[in-house]
């Protein structure tokens, strides 16, 4: 009996799963495909590179701090010596709490990120949404961000239509 129903399981089951529909996106290409996209990187990328080079000017301060301290530190008293090394360590700490808040877990550039990225993926999310269920597409995968998608048959991706409900036209 057992051996019955797993057999029932296994006939039915699989002819449930080959009856479903399939189909993949590729995100990367759709979102290089939108101008809005490409602003707003570029508009994220030049606060990174900004929040980067003062990230540096701080840390190019402190080693030379260091470094003349290095040089020095024989020939200072023991007050100026304690002054000089609270000093770097405050440095050292300023600096490390700048890069925090703009490259932190929740600092500047994840929060920049959310306000002018997050939108147009939702966009991209919406229109697959709605193509996946016009077509009755039980699962789309996305191959781009290093997915498991190992081989998909060209006929199955729906990156041109999900860019054709967004009003893209394709080049």
């Amino acid at each position: 009996m057992k051996t019955l129903v797993l057999a029932l399981v296994l006939i039915f089951g699989t002819g449930f799963a080959f009856g479903q529909k399939y189909a993949y996106i590729d995100s990367d290409f759709i979102l290089s495909e939108m101008p809005e996209y490409s602003e707003a990187k570029g508009k994220l990328d030049k606060l990174a590179d900004r929040w980067t080079k003062e990230i540096e000017k701080r840390y190019d301060v402190l080693k030379l701090k260091k470094d003349n301290f290095a040089r020095e530190e024989v020939l200072l008293p023991s007050e100026e010596k304690k002054k000089r090394e609270e000093e770097i360590e405050t440095l050292e700490t300023e600096a490390m709490q700048m890069q925090k808040t703009r490259f932190g877990v929740k600092g500047d550039y994840f929060q920049k990120r959310q306000s002018l990225i997050k939108p147009i993926q939702d966009r991209v999310y919406e229109a697959m949404e709605k193509i996946a269920g016009q077509k009755k597409f039980v699962m789309v995968f996305d191959k781009a961000n290093q997915s498991n998608l190992i081989y998909g048959d060209p006929k199955l991706d729906i990156s041109n239509l999900v860019l054709k409900e967004l009003g893209i036209t394709v080049k």
